[in-house]
């Protein structure tokens, strides 16, 4: 399919991308048109240098010295390059016609016309929607209407948090797109509105559509004063979008005293402390469509909010604002100043830049908008070819499974270095990661279909980087596919998956290994050394501070295995690997569980026992602080004690002192995927085996059992 892509910093194309996947409580919508949403598409476009960029925001050079941190600098100079080449999606608001439809969406019917919204749905001839962001169309409503749904129901939202009330007198500064919408609504609300923008035009335009007085200019004090009888507004929207202060302290000396500021756009919010307590100003922030906004659970997961509680959801908002449209309250048509087809979306994207074009909303038409019937000629594509250099016959090719940072910063490169050893090809669900990130490494194609990795019989190895729930199925689908595994920690979340791999091994003769870097890095292996050669049992001390895993972050969900299935079982598998001996048994407590934050299930201390005698504690944690240290482990045995932090430092205690430490962290994934590769090519085992990925697996299951138990529990064995 056709897709409106950010390639690099700021430049505009359409490209070829897969159709996206279709997920659980999902729709895929054929799009009519779209609407290019001139504030927030246009923010993420710098069309200045990159100095300026960065001086600008200065964040941006704390997100360049993580990574830095964490990958090195010849890595985060790869990742800042890649920058200028790297795709991104634009656009979160249109209106189509629903082209499938998952089973777990029954309210929904193929060829139902619906607005729809979110955060990455971008300008694409199929769109991918949950479900509480699909709005029906009423009768009536044009399809190049009904793709305001989306602004419309960010107006809404930002009305309803001012809390207008009839008679209020409200300031609304910026006409934009959101402020010409809240203008309107603020109006149906009983509201006396007030436009104020630098643009005369637009004030003109509010005027038309309803607004009760426009002041155009730099400055609406004075006319305010003037209207409110000195008074100032009850209420000012403050829609306009500016790196500086400046609107929202306008806003701040328009309103009255015990006034309130509602801040719907993108503004600096330095106010003087002392004029806001003078006239004990109220000030609200509107985030978004509404009630379910950036989480995960209502708009990924369809788990919509009772309506008796949460009256006005997004869904709910985006609905009221198509019935407004329907009922000729809401008028959107005047604000429509430029339609392009979506072949020149770079046309329309140049033509809101350009001050003399007088643009407002800019809309997208597809292809589809000239078909009788869209769903008809519904035929996904889920493979698309990159162009890209002669590619050797004989090498061992792999599949990326899971288009994710691990493998943009550790992986894909690491696998690019090795002599031998290609990638072919790239799946991800979202169509347009894959495609960049094929191109970015230099794949064959990208496809949003695993099936196609499956069936491709030059694909050796599938690299699987996906999210944890999906490890065990689609490493299972590829043994049996007669592909090699490498998979990300877990392997699995259950014993049965246990199972169910090491029987596909062994049935399908192919490897599996798993990503147990920490076995591969230079500080950890020193660790080992220095117990080879012990003749009594030793002790392993493991303590781990994980505060990044907490909150709504999706791998702190103890339903798809939470911090310690996905993350604690490095550390099952690395006392495992230092001692050379099998875990019999476990002791543990955890915090509280039941709780959204801290969630008690991902904070443990545990107690090993091994069949060799020695013993080992591992503490796991989501509550400390991000500036602590993240691990250390210390191993003492017989005459020897040692320790490493963080993979940058480690000593060595053998009757004199020697230790050393590093600034970039060697965290041993590069060494594991050159001896993943190489025991391809040799036809042996791998380091890390199914075996081991099981053994870590059943480790943090009996681990939990016993937190929530109380009592000792034995580890099984495969």
């Amino acid at each position: 399919m056709k897709q409106v892509i950010r390639r690099g910093l700021k430049e505009i194309i359409v490209d070829e991308v897969p159709d996206p996947a279709l997920l659980p409580h999902h729709v895929l919508v054929r799009p009519l048109y779209s609407l290019i949403s001139s504030g927030t598409e246009t923010a993420s476009i710098h069309r200045d240098s990159l100095l300026s960029e960065v001086a600008d925001n200065p964040s941006h050079l704390r997100k360049i010295w993580d990574v830095a941190m964490k990958t090195g600098p010849l890595a985060t100079f790869a990742e800042v390059r890649a920058k200028f080449t790297e795709y991104a999606v634009l656009g979160y608001s249109g209106a189509g016609v629903v082209a499938a439809r998952h089973p777990t969406v029954t309210d929904l019917e193929i060829g139902e016309a619906v607005a729809y919204g979110g955060e990455g749905t971008g300008h694409g001839e199929t769109i991918l929607v949950g479900r509480n962001l699909a709005a029906r169309l009423p009768e009536g409503v044009a399809f190049q209407h009904a793709c305001f749904a989306t602004l419309g129901s960010i107006a809404m939202n930002a009305v309803r948090t001012a809390r207008i009330e009839l008679g209020d007198v409200v300031a609304v500064i910026g006409l934009g797109l959101v402020g010409q919408l809240v203008a309107q609504l603020v109006r149906l609300q009983g509201g006396v509105v007030v436009g104020i923008d630098l643009n005369g035009h637009r004030v003109d335009m509010a005027r038309g559509l309803g607004a009760d007085h426009g002041i155009a200019g730099p400055s609406a004090l004075e006319g305010v004063r003037a209207l409110t009888n000195g008074r100032g507004v009850d209420c000012a929207i403050v829609a306009a979008a500016a790196k500086s202060s400046a609107p929202a302290q306008h806003a701040l000396a328009l309103c009255r005293d015990r006034g309130r500021i509602c801040i719907v756009g993108a503004v600096g919010m330095e106010f003087p402390w002392n004029d806001m307590y003078l006239k004990e100003i109220q000030l609200y922030m509107s985030r978004a469509y509404g009630p379910g906004s950036y989480d995960a659970s209502y708009e990924k997961q369809g788990r919509d909010y009772p309506l008796p509680y949460v009256r006005w959801t997004e869904n709910r908002n985006m609905e009221e604002f198509l019935r407004l449209i329907a009922a000729g309250r809401i008028d959107v048509r005047p604000l429509i100043t430029h339609e392009f087809a979506l072949d020149d979306a770079p046309q329309g994207y140049e033509t809101i830049f350009t001050p003399g074009a007088d643009s407002l909303a800019v809309l997208l038409r597809y292809p589809a908008s000239a078909q009788a019937d869209p769903v008809a000629a519904f035929a996904p594509v889920r493979k698309v070819a990159t162009p890209g250099a002669a590619r050797p016959k004989e090498r061992v090719e792999f599949a990326l499974v899971g288009a994710g940072n691990l493998a943009k910063w550790e992986h894909l490169p690491n696998l690019r270095k090795l002599p031998g050893v290609g990638l072919r090809a790239v799946y991800s669900a979202a169509g347009v990661r894959g495609k960049s990130y094929a191109l970015r490494f230099g794949a064959a194609y990208a496809c949003s279909a695993y099936e196609e990795v499956l069936g491709d019989p030059q694909i050796d190895a599938v690299l699987i980087a996906s999210r944890n729930q999906h490890h065990a199925p689609q490493s299972l689908a590829a043994l049996r596919a007669g592909k090699h595994v490498f998979v990300e920690k877990p392997m699995a979340l259950t014993a049965f998956e246990c199972r169910e791999l090491c029987a596909a091994v062994e049935e399908s003769g192919k490897q599996l290994t798993v990503g147990f870097n920490r076995r591969f890095a230079p500080y950890y292996r020193q660790l080992k050394d220095n117990l080879k050669r012990r003749t009594s049992p030793a002790v392993v001390q493991c303590r781990v501070n994980s505060p990044g895993i907490s909150g709504s972050y999706w791998m702190a969900d103890p339903a798809i295995g939470g911090a310690i299935l996905g993350e604690a079982c490095h550390f099952i598998d690395l006392m495992y690997w230092l001692l050379e001996s099998e875990p019999v048994s476990v002791s543990a407590y955890s915090l509280p569980t039941g709780k959204a934050d801290p969630i008690g299930e991902n904070n443990i201390v545990a107690s090993f026992h091994f069949a060799d005698g020695s013993i080992g504690n591992l503490t796991y944690c989501t509550v400390g602080s991000k500036t602590s240290g993240g691990e250390r482990v210390e191993v003492f045995a017989q005459g020897v004690g040692a320790f490493t932090e963080d993979f940058k430092r480690v000593g060595v205690h053998k009757g004199m002192r020697t230790g050393s430490s590093k600034i970039w962290p060697d965290k041993g994934y590069a060494a594991q995927m050159a001896e993943f590769a190489e025991s391809l090519k040799q036809g042996r085992a791998p380091a890390v085996t199914v075996y081991d990925g099981a053994r870590a697996t059943l480790g943090c299951l009996a681990m939990m059992a016993a937190a929530r138990e109380g009592v000792a529990v034995a580890i099984e064995s495969v």
